[in-house]
């Protein structure tokens, strides 16, 4: 009797102590920004358009001479087609298609080449945003940080903007 009567304490001071081991856990402490309003605040933003304009200004010279040097073989293909050799014919018809196959490809490594750009650019002000989000989150105790512009969260009761406190970080004023 006395065995069984110590295995209940036993079991009931083990049960009180997981119990209160649970309600003692940190609470969880979500905050959120928009990522997107605070790159758009970022000084130094100017500079970056800048360059990938005169970037894509450069790409897009490029193009128009492409497009110039086929519209030049269109035109003088139409003109003096009557006049040619079927074989000279089946030359400039090569000619044309091969243009237009170079100009798609061009575009088409043009556009990968613009966002590769963009990427380079950007980077280094993502890092220092996401490197003020994170010191802002240890500092003030975040479990999470959230991008508030993205729908993702379903529910949240409260939830802290953290938009000045990164602001400030950052020297944004």
């Amino acid at each position: 009797m006395k065995n069984i009567l110590k295995a209940i304490v036993v079991i009931v001071l083990f049960i009180a102590g997981a119990s209160a081991q649970a309600q003692t856990a940190p609470p969880v402490k979500i905050g959120y920004i928009d990522f997107a309003e605070i790159v758009s605040m970022m000084p130094g933003q100017d500079s970056i358009n800048k360059k990938l304009q005169d970037y894509v200004a450069s790409l897009e010279s490029q193009m128009k001479a492409m497009q110039t040097e086929y519209e030049g073989k269109i035109n003088n293909y139409q003109a003096t087609q009557a006049t040619m050799s079927q074989i000279i014919k089946q030359t400039k018809e090569k000619e044309i298609l091969d243009l237009q196959q170079r100009i798609e490809a061009f575009n088409q490594q043009a556009q990968n080449e613009i966002q590769n750009k963009q990427m380079e650019l950007t980077q280094p002000l993502i890092n220092r945003i996401q490197s003020a989000i994170k010191a802002v989150g240890k500092e003030n105790g975040f479990t999470y940080v959230l991008n508030g512009n993205e729908q993702i969260i379903l529910y949240a009761e409260g939830g802290i903007n953290i938009l000045p406190l990164v602001k400030k970080k950052l020297g944004i004023k």
